[in-house]
């Protein structure tokens, strides 16, 4: 047995805890800003807010004065990146605006010029499913075992809580004796309340709670359930085919079968009650107009808080310093009173940076997607990745990801996801390079326009868009069309 040592470097990058806090902060978007701010100001009475719509600016003196010891880092280079920018000329204190737009999605009604129509509930997605508890005959012991069901089930309709754990949960907390089977068995009746599918277990159970309520439609209905029963894999990956010659369909029996599949929701309690609010009602983080032709770009007022240290602690910690000799008890007074400022500073100027690091995002996704901006038409976006932001803008890719995920903006045109704006490029025969979004977009049209008694082919369609000049394969436009949840060219055949 031998002994050896040998010596290795190692390069490690650790976050200080200014630079996690700001990469948090980046992930909020500013629907739920206010509930993140409320958090802090309860944490730490050195913070206070004022008038909304304000920047606070600490002043050099008011730095000095209330300077920690401690490692006061912030992100490498952000001082210089941030500090001549006053973000206050780019704040949209409009307030009237916000609150009414809804993301561009499948998920919510849209009226027929494409506007998204915003949708309130008073009540709450639980209260609706405890006052459909109440028509059910159970006695009192039942219904609390109704009730624990109806409380696990999650926002989006759907109950993942195992039976064993509701069972638990009813033992151990309220002293109910109930078993599997039981549970079970309530489950059938909450799953007859409305909206249909609300305490499926998995999708396949939530589309055939749907379906089965629908069965007095016809054939149509019960076929979509054979084939979700046997073949929902096959369903999910789009293989008709394999669904036809396994239960003997024709082409109109499967187009039937599509039809009646796609009407469904797959999210049944997605757009009940304030409990989704932050999820129907979207709030822009920016706003994009167009000015005679000059794009101005603001950010959302609820973006720039008014964040200030208080005045009560300046005034205790100056008081301290005042006093001659201290005691143990005194400093350690200071030293928590220090704390509480150093960190209510450290939060005002995550949230400056944050202001600063959304703004040159936007700008620089509002600068490279100009042609868009100006005209709503999505055949002239450009191609871009994250790479070509963060080069522009001097971050890191991953901070323009966490602005892109969780970020919208609102133009004439609607109010888009910023990550609606990335998208891969292709080649032209002159070498130019495009979006895949606008080869999509064409793609789309030229479906649209084809005439319905014969459909255009994978292969036609291909041969089109080389003769545009779209350099692509056929597998690639096929791969496209799915992605735009347009069915094969037999499937769209009208008769």
């Amino acid at each position: 047995m031998s002994l050896s040592q040998s010596l290795q470097q190692k390069l490690l990058q650790k976050l200080s805890p200014q630079q996690i806090q700001l990469m948090k902060l980046l992930q909020v978007p500013t629907a739920n800003l206010e509930e993140r701010i409320k958090e802090e100001l309860e944490e730490n009475p050195a913070l206070e807010q004022g008038e909304e719509g304000q920047v606070d600016e600490l002043t050099d003196d008011t730095k000095d004065e209330f300077e920690s010891s401690s490692d006061d880092e912030v992100l490498d280079g952000s001082e210089d990146e941030y500090e001549n920018i006053d973000i206050t000329e780019y704040v949209n204190d409009g307030d009237d605006e916000v609150g009414d737009y809804r993301m561009k999605d499948d998920n919510y009604p849209e009226a027929d010029d494409g506007k998204v129509i915003p949708i309130k509930n008073e009540a709450s997605f639980y209260e609706l499913l405890i006052d459909q508890l109440g028509m059910l005959d159970l006695d009192e012991r039942r219904f609390k075992v109704a009730e624990q069901i109806v409380g696990s089930i999650d926002d989006d309709g759907y109950l993942r809580r195992e039976l064993s754990s509701i069972v638990d949960d009813l033992a151990f907390r309220q002293n109910v004796m109930t078993d599997e089977a039981e549970v079970e068995e309530i489950i059938k009746l909450i799953q007859h309340f409305d909206p249909p599918g609300i305490g499926a277990r998995n999708l396949q159970e939530c589309l055939l709670i749907q379906l089965h309520r629908k069965t007095a439609e016809g054939i149509g209905v019960e076929l979509a359930i054979k084939v979700l029963s046997k073949y929902f894999d096959e369903f999910t990956k789009k293989h008709y085919e394999k669904i036809q010659r396994g239960l003997d369909l024709t082409d109109e029996q499967i187009k039937e079968v599509i039809n009646q599949i796609i009407k469904l929701n797959p999210r049944p309690g997605g757009n009940l009650g304030e409990v989704n609010k932050a999820q129907s009602y979207i709030i822009p983080d920016f706003f994009i107009i167009n000015n005679a032709g000059k794009l101005e770009l603001t950010l959302n007022s609820k973006n720039a808080p008014d964040l200030r240290i208080s005045e009560g602690y300046r005034d205790m910690l100056k008081d301290y310093d005042k006093g001659a000799k201290k005691d143990k008890r005194q400093k350690e007074a200071v030293m928590f009173i220090k704390q509480k400022i150093d960190s209510a500073k450290w939060f005002i100027d995550m949230i400056k940076q944050r202001q600063a690091t959304l703004y040159n995002t936007m700008h620089a996704i509002m600068k490279h997607q100009e042609e868009f901006f100006l005209t709503g038409d999505e055949t002239e976006m450009n191609p871009m990745i994250l790479k070509d932001i963060a080069e522009v803008t001097g971050q890191d890719i991953s901070t323009v990801s966490r602005v892109a995920n969780s970020k919208f903006v609102q133009t004439e045109f609607g109010t888009y996801r910023l990550k609606f704006f990335f998208s891969e490029s292709l080649s032209t025969d002159s070498g130019e390079e495009v979006s895949t979004r606008e080869v999509k977009k064409i793609l789309s049209n030229m479906i649209e326009a084809e005439d319905k008694h014969k459909p255009l082919a994978d292969e036609t369609l291909t041969d089109m868009l080389n003769e545009k000049g779209y350099n692509i394969a056929r597998r690639t436009v096929a791969k496209y069309r799915e992605q735009l949840n347009i069915p094969v060219a037999r499937l769209r055949k009208e008769l």
